[in-house]
């Protein structure tokens, strides 16, 4: 049986994230809740069926009581909120918010020794690019330094992205090293202005010493592989560069398209990620 979900959040995030849970079969969307009622996205749930609410979360699991998981694309602010109400009615949450309550979890890494956590975070888009690649580096040898430079699209960042650039390097180079495994990490992101819109494009330096050098780019072209599994338009541009101990890899990250334009595929990754995290719950659920 598929699993009841519900999306809080009627903005560009929950509205791509509408469309993808509604086209995974392991996933049932109960419904869409905001607090605009003249949202985009509130509208086109309407027309399609899917139940919508304009007055918030709490007037929402009222009468959908039958949501076991939520997807939150509020704000940090909100999910703090958000977060006692649902755990007063156990409902699981996956937070794409920078609040960070929860166990910060990038899919391909760390979701299997989180899956029965209430509320996991889903960390930034930069975390969720680059902390695959270290990870499996650091699973091959020891990364002594991890260094990523995320690349995206104006347009692409929101005033929420725009207004926490501190946030966003400080959770993801530290992302590099309690998740991706090394010594040390630093983060950068680029708000790039060009016309047309880039897509996303991420830079993953890191120090290997002596590891093997085919080793490595296998383990850097088996991580890309297992992000691509969930998020289509991740790929390796290249193959990995290799020189003194130092490798660096290209990533660059279509969006699917389903809401958000094809270049943002910074959100995309997020959007991806939750419904990833929801399919495995439901994957859980099923056994």
């Amino acid at each position: 049986m598929a699993l009841p979900v519900a999306i809080i959040g009627s903005g560009n995030i929950g509205t791509d994230l509408m469309y993808k849970v509604m086209r995974n079969q392991a996933l049932a969307l109960v419904g869409v809740a905001g607090i605009d009622p003249t949202s985009d996205g509130l509208a086109r749930a309407r027309s399609l069926g899917i139940a919508t609410c304009d007055r918030g979360i709490e007037a929402f699991l009222d009468e959908h009581p039958e949501a076991q998981v939520v997807l939150d694309a509020t704000s940090a602010q909100a999910h703090i909120g958000h977060a006692p109400l649902l755990a007063d009615r156990r409902v699981r949450c996956i937070d794409l918010t920078p609040a960070a309550l929860g166990p910060a979890v990038v899919p391909e890494v760390n979701l299997d020794e989180n899956l029965d956590a209430p509320d996991i975070n889903l960390v930034t888009c930069g975390a969720q690019a680059t902390v695959p690649i270290v990870a499996a580096l650091t699973r091959a040898g020891p990364v002594r330094y991890a260094e990523v430079v995320s690349t995206v699209a104006s347009r692409s960042a929101g005033q929420g992205t725009r207004s926490n650039i501190d946030e966003f390097t400080t959770a993801t180079a530290s992302s590099l090293e309690t998740l991706g495994g090394a010594a040390e990490g630093k983060a950068i992101i680029i708000l790039n202005p060009a016309d047309p819109p880039i897509m996303m494009r991420n830079t993953v330096y890191a120090e290997i010493g002596g590891m093997d050098p085919a080793h490595a780019a296998a383990a850097v072209r088996h991580a890309v592989g297992a992000v691509g599994q969930y998020v289509p338009g991740y790929c390796l541009v290249g193959e990995p560069l290799l020189a003194g101990g130092l490798l660096t890899a290209f990533i660059e990250v279509e969006g699917a398209g389903d809401y958000l334009p094809s270049y943002a595929g910074n959100l995309d990754i997020m959007t991806s990620a939750a419904v990833r995290v929801a399919e495995q719950y439901a994957k859980g659920q099923a056994r």
